[in-house]
């Protein structure tokens, strides 16, 4: 993509309502646009991280049973109420409205009460089950604090995912992989070792729940961390009980700010019995089943990246969920010869399986730099009159401001290499997948 042809801007000053460093920094470099407090809207560049947090989170929901699917936003009345959670006193999120038949409806804020009981139509028999099903959807919650940036929004993207089983074993066994899926998700986007498995409430869920919480400053919970068996319980549930069967003492642990990145929830066969959802077993009696549910937040993960990898001069994006992996920069775009140079490597790089971001701007090299550092892409290329003189170009680490000169070729010889490892890495994953299904 040509920097050029972005409709996007960056800017200098952060926004003056803005308190949130994530928010500050993603206005500032036009990754999202502000549309009110907790409302954003997702601009090219920001929409590229939003899709490759969603891939990796795509390819183990798959790897684990996973269908993908999408449901409505519009969630009708009658549903929440026969589990007693329409009611503002017992959800104090929900966002209602009323069609225009006078008939009340519900934004979707949560997925549990519409799927169960469309899952109606399609659970009868034990021969039915499992069935995993998850999506990516815009959810809305009427949240009184909207002052962290996109890692608390009223308007959200998140991927929830819902299990149906027969008992309580094979429930357990697909939450446990659930919980290693999850790990190994954190781990793709490069938060995995700051992001612990935590004992925590189920809020408007359950009694209690597993979370996924991620060490930051910027975390609006407190956690108490036991960091060598990697766990952590949530300061809201810091009772004996739980002490003694996580098997840990108050005094290795140590409290710290976090930021829920990811939650998964067991309920039994509450929902299923409210609701009507049973099975018939191998004896032919009616048996309620067993339901579990899986969030991380899409919008809210790439807040928390921020928060966690930023400088002060921008953001710092893990290759994994970078809108670009290379950052082509043109420093003399008046000089028709470097001009020429830059735009063949453009497509070279192109060519050799990896689009960069390429600024091609008239504007002058010190803010294309600044600019450079403010959007964060791992890997800058810097051409220049030096480049034209000396065959090699300046390849910046933008993490570590690591700076070396490599030549053209071994520069697009090292990426050939790393894509086509990809593309193997990739074909061993979707024959392992469909292996999977078969034995499935």
């Amino acid at each position: 993509m040509r920097q050029s042809q972005l409709f996007t801007k960056t800017r200098r000053e952060a926004p003056k309502d803005e308190e949130a460093k994530n928010a500050q920094l993603l206005i500032r470099a036009g990754f999202v646009h502000k549309e009110m407090a907790g409302v954003y809207a997702y601009m090219p560049l920001g929409l590229k991280v939003v899709e490759n947090i969603k891939r990796i989170v795509r390819e183990e929901m798959d790897a684990v049973g996973g269908k993908e699917m999408i449901m409505t936003a519009l969630q009708r009345k009658d549903v929440w109420q026969q589990t007693d959670r329409w009611d503002d006193e017992k959800v104090d999120v929900w966002f209602k409205s009323e069609l225009k038949n006078g008939t009340e409806v519900g934004f979707g804020w949560s997925h549990e009460e519409p799927i169960t009981e469309m899952m109606k139509q399609y659970i009868a028999s034990y021969r039915d089950l499992p069935v995993y099903a998850y999506q990516f959807q815009t959810k809305l919650r009427n949240e009184l604090r909207a002052k962290s940036g996109i890692m608390r929004g009223r308007e959200f993207v998140m991927k929830d995912m819902y299990s149906y089983n027969t008992d309580e074993e094979t429930h357990a066994a697909f939450y446990n992989s659930v919980i290693e899926a999850y790990l190994r998700i954190f781990d793709r986007v490069g938060l995995g070792d700051r992001t612990f498995l935590t004992f925590a409430s189920g809020g408007a869920f359950t009694q209690f729940s597993h979370e996924f919480q991620t060490v930051s400053d910027a975390g609006e919970d407190v956690i108490y961390l036991h960091r060598e068996k990697k766990i952590a319980i949530n300061k809201e549930v810091m009772l004996p009980e739980v002490l003694e069967k996580l098997g840990v003492t108050e005094d290795e642990l140590e409290e710290v700010k976090a930021v829920e990145v990811g939650n998964i929830f067991n309920f039994g066969s509450i929902k299923s019995e409210q609701l009507g959802l049973t099975y018939k077993n191998e004896a032919g009696e009616d048996v309620p089943v067993i339901l579990g549910s899986y969030g991380i937040g899409i919008t809210r993960l790439m807040g928390t990246i921020v928060e966690s990898f930023a400088d002060e001069k921008g953001m710092i994006w893990p290759e994994s969920v970078a809108p670009f992996r290379v950052h082509l920069v043109s420093m003399v775009p008046n000089d028709a010869t470097v001009v020429a140079y830059a735009d063949a490597l453009y497509e070279e790089l192109i060519a050799a399986g990896v689009e960069p971001l390429y600024d091609d701007r008239d504007v002058r090299a010190g803010e294309k730099l600044a600019d450079a550092d403010l959007i964060g892409i791992p890997t800058r290329i810097i051409v220049g009159k030096d480049t034209i003189a000396s065959g090699e170009l300046e390849v910046v680490n933008r993490a570590t401001g690591e700076m070396k000169k490599i030549s053209r070729g071994e520069l697009l010889n090292s990426f050939r290499t790393v894509v086509v490892a990809e593309e193997v890495a990739a074909v061993e994953a979707a024959v392992e997948a469909a292996s999977t299904d078969v034995i499935e």
